[in-house]
C-alpha cells in the first residue's frame, strides 16, 4: 500500500479546445462539454491560470461576463500576466480595491509580492507587505527581509530564524542568502551552514546559489554533489572551503551508505573538532532515517555542533528509541526556541526531566500542555495521572446565530467551489471567514457546514474553538449503522475505524488522493481488489471503491487484516495502513529495546506517516471516550513496541 500523502478531491475539468474555440493545454483537456456551459467555461479557465496560459485566460474569462463568482474570472484572468510580469500595475491595483478584504484579494497581493520581489520593486512590495494578510509565504517573507537589508539593517537573527527549510526557498531566500553574505551580515559559518542544510534537503539549486559567496566553494560544490567519492578519496586537504566540502561529500555519501561514510570519516586528518562533530552530524541523519543501530553512537560524536532542524528531531528521536534520556534532554535544550517549544519536544523535555528526578519542572511543563487537545496534550494528561475524558459540550448554536452563516459570501463561495470540487478554493474562502471569528461564532459556522454536508469543514471549524469545545462536531460519527454492520462481525473497534476516517478523508466521501486512493478509508485500487478477492467479493469493480457500503467493506477488512498480521497493535496497523505492512515490520525490527507505542510513532522516519499514526491514535481516543461515555487512556490504546524479526507479507 503506497503513501497517500495529502487527501484532495482530482477532477481537473477543463472543456475541449473544440467545444470552446480555444487551444487548451494538453492537461487541461480531461472534461469535455458540448455545451460548453459557463461552470465547464470557468473550470478550464482555471486550468489555463495554472498553466501561466495568459492568452487563453484571457478569451475564456471574456466569455464570463455574468459568471456567479466574478472576483476568481477576474484573478484568473490577471494571474497569468502576474507571473510573467506583463500585467499593468494599474490593473493590479484596480483588482485590490475592488475586491478589498477578500480572501482572492489576498492571494493575488501574494502573487503581485512575489513578481515585486523578483523584479526588485522594492518601493511597491514594501508598500504592498504589510497588506498582506496571511503573510504565510516563506519566499515572500524572505523577500521583505532582503528589502529590509538592502537599506542597511541588521536581519541576521530573523534571517537566521526564517531559513530553516530549503524546500521551501526559491528565489527569494537566495536573494536574501546572497544579499546578507555580500553586506556581511551573514559570516562564512551562516553560509556554510546554509548551504549543507540545502544538500541535505535535496535542493542543491539554493546551495550551488549560496556556493558562489564563499571563497571558491561554488567551483567545487557540484563535483562534490555529483560524485562524493573522488572528494573522500582525496581527503579534507587544505583550508575551511576544502574541509566544508569534504564534509558535505561525507553527508552524500552516508545518503547511500552510512557505515562506510563513517569508515571515511573515522580515518580522516586535519579536521577541526567542531568540523569533525558537524561531519558525524551528516552521517547521523541518514543513518536515523534508515534507523540504523549505529545512529545513537553516531550522534553522541556530534557533541554540541549546530545542527538543522530536521537534525536536531532526528537525534531526539535517536536518543528516545535507545532510551538516553540525557540525550534528549541536552539535544531539546540545544534546539532553537521555535523548535523547542513544540509541544512535541515540549513533552518530551517533561518527561526527561521526569526520568532525572525533577518531578516539579516536569509537573510544570506537563501543565502548561495538557490542555492542548491533541496527541502530546492527551499524553501530558495522563503523565499528571489523569484519563482522557470529553468535556461538557456547550450550548448548542441557535438558528439565529447560524442564520448569519447562510447569508455568509465567502461561504457561498466556497459551497460553489465544493460543488465544482474544486476543495483548495473552497477551503481558502471557508478558511479566510473563520479568521476573525468567537468560539460561538465558529461554532455556528460549523453546524452550518454539516447542515451543508461538508463535514470536513465542520471538524476543520469546530477544531478552531478555544474555550466551547462541540466534540461531536470534532468527531461526526456519520454512517454508524453501515460501519458497524462492517465492524461488528470482525470484533473491530467502532472507534479506531473512525479516528482513521477522519485522518484519511475527513468524511469526504469522493476524496481521492493524487496516488489514486478513494473513498472514505481511502483505498488504493490494487489494495481493493486484493481484499475484494480474499473475502469473495467476486463481483466487485473498481467503479465501486466510492460506494460507502463498498468503500466500508473493502476499507475495514483491510485493516483487521493489517491487524492480525501485526499482533493486534493498533499503532503498528494504523503506520501499516498508511505507509504499507512491510514498513512498520522493518522499523521495529530496528529496535534494541521494547518501547513506549509513543516513542515508537516519534520515531517513524515518514514525516507523513508519523503524523498520521500520532493523529488517528489521538483520535480514536476521543471517538472512545464519545461512544463508550467513560474516561480512556491514548497511553494504553498505543501500548508497547517490541523488537521483533522482520518477516514477509502478502498484504499490500
Amino acid at each position: 500500500m503506497q503513501l497517500k500523502k495529502c487527501v484532495v478531491v482530482i477532477t481537473c475539468a477543463a472543456a475541449t479546445a473544440a467545444a470552446l474555440g480555444f487551444a487548451m493545454p494538453a492537461h487541461a483537456q480531461k472534461r469535455p462539454s458540448a455545451n460548453a456551459a459557463s461552470d465547464d467555461v470557468f473550470l478550464a479557465l482555471r486550468d489555463a491560470a495554472r498553466a501561466d496560459d495568459s492568452a487563453t485566460a484571457m478569451n475564456l474569462a471574456a466569455r464570463l461576463p455574468d459568471y456567479v463568482i466574478p472576483s476568481y474570472v477576474d484573478y484568473y484572468r490577471l494571474k497569468p500576466r502576474v507571473r510573467d510580469f506583463t500585467a499593468p500595475v494599474s490593473e493590479i491595483r484596480d483588482f485590490l480595491t475592488r475586491y478589498d478584504g477578500s480572501a482572492i484579494a489576498d492571494r493575488l497581493r501574494n502573487d503581485w509580492l512575489l513578481a515585486l520581489g523578483k523584479t526588485g520593486d522594492w518601493t511597491t512590495f514594501d508598500e504592498q507587505y504589510p497588506l498582506f494578510v496571511l503573510n504565510d509565504d516563506v519566499q515572500v517573507k524572505c523577500f521583505a527581509l532582503n528589502s529590509r537589508a538592502l537599506k542597511g539593517q541588521n536581519v541576521a537573527d530573523e534571517a537566521r530564524a526564517l531559513l530553516t527549510s530549503p524546500k521551501d526557498y526559491g528565489q527569494g531566500c537566495s536573494d536574501l542568502i546572497g544579499t546578507l553574505a555580500q553586506n556581511h551580515q551573514f559570516g562564512e559559518s551562516d553560509l556554510w551552514a546554509q548551504i549543507r542544510q540545502a544538500v541535505e534537503a535535496g535542493n542543491t539549486t539554493v546551495a550551488r546559489r549560496a556556493a558562489i559567496f564563499t571563497d571558491n566553494g561554488d567551483v567545487s560544490l557540484q563535483q562534490v554533489i555529483d560524485k562524493p567519492a573522488l572528494m573522500l578519496a582525496r581527503g579534507p586537504g587544505q583550508g575551511r572551503t576544502a574541509h566544508e566540502l569534504y564534509i558535505i561529500a561525507i553527508g552524500r555519501a552516508a545518503k547511500g551508505n552510512p557505515q562506510q561514510a563513517a569508515s571515511f570519516l573515522g580515518s580522516a586528518s586535519g579536521l577541526t573538532a567542531q568540523e569533525q562533530a558537524i561531519a558525524w552530524a551528516q552521517i547521523a541523519l541518514p543513518a536515523s532515517m534508515k534507523l540504523m543501530p549505529e545512529a545513537i553512537d553516531y550522534w553522541r560524536k556530534t557533541k554540541d555542533a549546530p545542527l538543522s532542524y530536521e537534525s536536531y528531531q532526528w537525534k531526539a528521536r535517536i536518543a528516545l528509541r535507545a532510551g538516553d534520556w540525557k540525550m534528549v534532554r541536552a539535544t531539546i535544550d540545544a534546539m532553537p526556541g521555535s523548535l523547542r517549544n513544540d509541544i512535541t519536544w515540549t513533552y518530551w523535555l517533561a518527561r526527561a526531566l521526569k526520568e532525572d528526578g525533577q518531578a516539579e519542572a516536569a509537573q510544570r511543563l506537563f501543565q502548561s500542555i495538557a490542555s492542548n487537545v491533541s496527541f502530546y496534550g492527551q499524553l501530558a494528561t495522563e503523565d499528571l495521572g489523569q484519563k482522557i475524558v470529553i468535556p461538557s459540550g456547550p450550548v448548542p448554536p441557535t438558528p439565529a446565530e447560524i442564520a448569519p452563516m447562510a447569508q455568509n459570501t465567502g461561504f457561498k463561495r466556497a459551497l460553489k467551489f465544493y460543488d465544482l470540487n474544486m476543495r483548495y478554493e473552497g477551503i481558502r474562502e471557508w478558511n479566510w471567514e473563520l479568521r476573525k471569528m468567537n468560539d460561538r461564532q465558529l461554532l455556528a459556522a460549523a453546524e452550518f457546514a454539516r447542515q451543508s454536508d461538508v463535514l470536513d469543514r465542520m471538524v476543520n471549524t469546530s477544531d478552531r474553538t478555544r474555550l466551547e469545545m462541540d466534540f461531536t462536531q470534532r468527531f461526526p460519527a456519520p454512517h454508524l449503522t453501515e460501519m458497524s454492520a462492517n465492524t461488528r462481525p470482525l470484533g473491530l473497534e467502532n472507534a479506531w475505524v473512525y479516528g482513521l476516517i477522519r485522518q484519511e478523508s475527513r468524511f469526504i466521501k469522493n476524496a481521492k488522493s493524487y496516488v489514486g486512493a478513494s473513498g472514505l478509508m481511502q483505498l488504493m485500487p490494487s489494495t481493493a481488489k486484493y481484499v475484494a478477492k480474499k473475502i469473495g467479493l467476486t463481483e466487485f469493480t473498481q467503479d465501486q471503491i466510492n460506494d460507502i457500503n463498498t468503500n466500508l467493506l473493502l476499507g475495514t477488512s483491510y485493516l483487521n487484516m493489517v491487524l492480525n498480521n501485526l499482533d493486534g497493535s493498533q499503532a503498528l496497523a494504523t503506520a501499516a495502513y498508511n505507509a504499507g505492512p512491510g514498513r512498520p515490520r522493518t522499523w521495529r525490527s530496528t529496535l534494541s529495546r521494547p518501547v513506549e507505542g509513543a516513542i515508537f510513532a516519534e520515531s517513524i522516519p515518514f514525516n507523513e506517516t508519523r503524523g498520521y499514526v500520532k493523529n488517528v491514535m489521538s483520535n480514536a481516543t476521543y471517538y472512545a471516550a464519545l461512544f463508550e461515555n467513560k474516561p480512556q487512556s491514548l497511553k494504553q490504546r498505543l501500548g508497547t513496541v517490541a523488537p521483533r524479526t522482520n518477516t514477509p507479507t502478502d498484504l499490500p
